[in-house]
């Protein structure tokens, strides 16, 4: 037999109140995830608050491939004057603790992007849209037609300007450390394509294992990986989720 008992009306009221409220918060949530973030007025890397990581670890490796013309772009890129690593220091901090963490197996990092000034990125979307230009093709997207590379490959926001995300591979040293070489990740920086998905099935067992060794090392200090390229890490919470910057590296 169906309850035909009275409904309490102070029960639907403190009911709908709080899914209004329910309601009101998950949409301005959602509307903070969707809005964009606040340029920084910093006009240098010390009033942005970013620090060179070497700074911390003196003999770190690098690769800034922006600061040269080896990327995918072909020629160096707006904003870097310099082959350098910034982070803000929480990040820069734990990037190294994951570098001296590494070293008692005889492997380091090598780092090929950290901080990315947003003229940078500007630089990146004009590229994209210059169909013409199709010089790196061969190299960095041999199987994606140039006009797929906006959207999930180029942004016109990117964690990198953030300053806590950083791109790098893993070296493995010999057993004196005076000769290391980089570990084979399947692909090369920056290639455009599903082979560099970090769970690629594309990739050997081999590949796939030097990836998630990479991985296992970045994530225990704290960064997370960007699925659809192995090399690519942001440290979790960002220090800064809703600013960018677009100090120039140098």
């Amino acid at each position: 037999m169906p309850n035909t008992r009275p409904v309490d009306q102070g029960t639907i009221t403190t009911g709908l109140r709080a899914a209004i409220c329910l309601a009101a918060l998950l949409l301005a949530t959602h509307a903070k995830a969707d809005s964009a973030p606040i340029l920084s007025p910093a006009k240098t890397a010390a009033e942005a608050g970013l620090v060179d990581i070497r700074q911390l670890v003196p003999d770190i490796a690098e690769d800034i491939k922006y600061a040269g013309s080896d990327n995918f772009v072909g020629a160096p890129v707006d904003g870097y004057l310099a082959p350098k690593c910034l982070l803000l220091r929480a990040a820069a901090e734990a990037l190294a603790r994951v570098e001296h963490d590494l070293r008692p197996q005889h492997l380091r990092l090598q780092l090929f992007d950290c901080y990315r000034p947003a003229r940078a990125v500007k630089h990146f979307v004009r590229w994209a849209g210059d169909l013409a230009d199709q010089r790196t093709k061969a190299t960095h997207y041999p199987e994606l037609d140039k006009r797929a590379l906006l959207g999930d490959y180029i942004a016109p926001v990117s964690g990198h300007s953030r300053g806590a995300t950083a791109d790098l591979t893993l070296l493995r040293c010999n057993a004196d450390d005076t000769h290391c070489a980089p570990l084979d990740m399947g692909t090369d920086f920056d290639y455009f394509g599903t082979r560099a998905n970090t769970d690629s099935a594309q990739v050997t067992p081999a590949q796939h294992a030097n990836r998630m060794l990479l991985k296992a090392a970045m994530e225990r200090e704290g960064f997370r990986n960007y699925a659809m390229e192995w090399w690519h890490f942001s440290l979790m919470p960002a220090p800064m989720p809703d600013v960018i910057y677009d100090v120039p590296v140098q």
